[in-house]
């Protein structure tokens, strides 16, 4: 059993039942859909696949509906236009004004937000460009290497305060249309600032989700410099590696990785590792060298999720790849051993210090006992919530009656959450003896095993007091 969860994009190459069962079977607990690109017909198919493989228990996925943002794009040309370094052309807001080797951009205040000499990069980085003059129409510039550049190519405004609104129209319809179709997770692209958050939240509560957890996508320096405001805010953090390292230089990277998931832990926040993770793997059955150690250091840094993106949606190599991520995850997890740090959570009631101290010490416990798991019953979701903030060394399995909840642990680090049949959470006995089954059934749990389970009991005035007690199966 691995601790680290793994989210996995589909589509077109795992867009099928079969395809489903197997990367699950291998180690995905969450499924990304990129709405850049998909459209709402294929969504659902899927969506409404995972849903009834999740019912038959032949999979337990949640899904992440990730927005596509307001990108800035070249537009189309008619042929490719060659660049060589030391170039000079234009860049137009007015398509009718571009000619011959000039380009068109489709962000209308790109003249007034950038100065002489900032670089604009364009085709993901591949071509930079710097600006050299400023008109009413267009900007001057210059380029810095050579380039073949195609139709729509996407452009970057590295270290620029962008003047656009944040959630387009797009974006309002997708995160709708995820809400009616019951999505646990919006991965919310290009955040730069609290306000980006609360906006999304806002849309979430007049539409009465206010449950789904927003994925705060660092892509920029701008979201770098105002990392804690959007911690502070944010459900989790996704560590955009492609577009932060078209932002920022690109050596900053590590330290910026780094960074983020340390902060995160001291808040009880988490994180998500993102792209190029096992990028060779698109068209090649063995990753690098390179691409291994990433993958286990993210894993010994105390990640909570890595992504996968393109590896898992298209070409040769899939299940493997997701197989190659598992065993790089397990390897690095009979190394590592997290301490359970002490956070500040960003959620509170009155019993979540008491919660939060006997939580500690019940994984503490668990390793100076030798005991083989951990059990806990959560209606919400917070109790798992505050067992993931330690980070578990051993798993820990969570019972539920609530489905919104089981989708949501399915994203938590150690946490192996269940829905369990007869859950009541007045009755102490029958959950456990209905979880000691599901373990011996399940989880191939023997006669004699022990289990710490933590609960909640009732005091004489009806106050919830957090307890835990060892149990032994059988």
């Amino acid at each position: 059993m691995k601790n680290t969860k793994i989210t996995a994009t589909i589509w077109p190459a795992t867009d099928n039942e079969e395809s489903l069962i197997k990367l699950y079977e291998a180690g995905v607990n969450v499924i990304r859909f990129n709405f850049s690109h998909a459209n709402y017909d294929n969504v659902e198919k899927m969506v409404n696949l995972i849903k009834k493989l999740n019912k038959s228990w032949k999979t337990n996925l949640s899904y992440l509906l990730d927005t596509k943002w307001p990108e800035i794009r070249t537009w189309v040309l008619d042929e490719k236009i060659s660049y060589k370094a030391w170039d000079k052309f234009k860049i137009f807001v007015d398509e009718s004004l571009r000619w011959k080797n000039d380009l068109y951009c489709d962000y209308k205040y790109i003249i007034d937000d950038l100065e002489v000499w900032n670089v604009i990069k364009i085709d993901s980085g591949l071509f930079d460009v710097n600006v050299v003059g400023k008109w009413n129409t267009y900007l001057e510039v210059v380029a810095l290497n050579d380039a073949l550049i195609w139709s729509k190519r996407h452009i970057n405004l590295p270290w620029v305060r962008l003047n656009m609104p944040w959630i387009t129209e797009k974006d309002k319809e997708d995160i709708l249309w995820g809400i009616k179709h019951g999505f646990s997770f919006i991965g919310a692209s290009f955040i730069r600032r609290r306000e980006n958050i609360l906006e999304i939240k806002e849309l979430l509560k007049a539409n009465w989700w206010e449950h789904i957890k927003i994925v705060s996508k660092i892509e920029n320096q701008e979201a770098m410099e105002n990392l804690d405001e959007i911690i502070d805010e944010t459900d989790w953090i996704m560590i955009a590696r492609w577009d932060l390292g078209i932002e920022v230089p690109v050596e900053k990277i590590p330290k910026y990785q780094y960074k983020m998931i340390q902060k995160c832990r001291e808040l009880g926040k988490f994180t998500i590792t993102a792209t190029q993770m096992l990028e060779t793997m698109i068209d090649n059955p063995f990753p690098t060298r390179a691409e291994v150690s990433d993958v286990f250091n993210a894993v010994m840094q105390g990640t909570d999720s890595l992504m996968l993106s393109w590896e898992t949606a298209v070409w040769k190599y899939p299940i493997k790849t997701i197989e190659m991520m598992t065993s790089i995850i397990k390897e690095a997890e009979k190394v590592v051993k997290h301490e359970h740090k002490n956070f500040i959570p960003r959620w509170n009631d009155q019993y979540c210090p008491k919660k939060m101290s006997l939580i500690k010490n019940s994984l503490s416990m668990w390793e100076d006992m030798w005991i083989k798991g951990i059990v806990l019953f959560s209606g919400s979701g917070v109790t798992a919530k505050i067992v993931s903030g330690y980070k578990p060394n051993t798993p820990v399995f969570a019972f539920t009656n609530n489905e919104k909840a089981l989708l949501y642990m399915n994203i938590l680090l150690g946490i192996k959450p269940s829905l369990l049949d007869g859950y009541d959470s007045n009755d102490y006995e029958k959950n456990v003896e209905n979880a000691k089954e599901y373990l011996k059934t399940q989880w191939n749990f023997s006669y004699g095993d022990e289990v710490l389970v933590i609960y909640y009991s009732k005091s004489k005035n009806w106050a919830h007091v957090p307890t835990i007690k060892i149990e032994k199966i059988g």
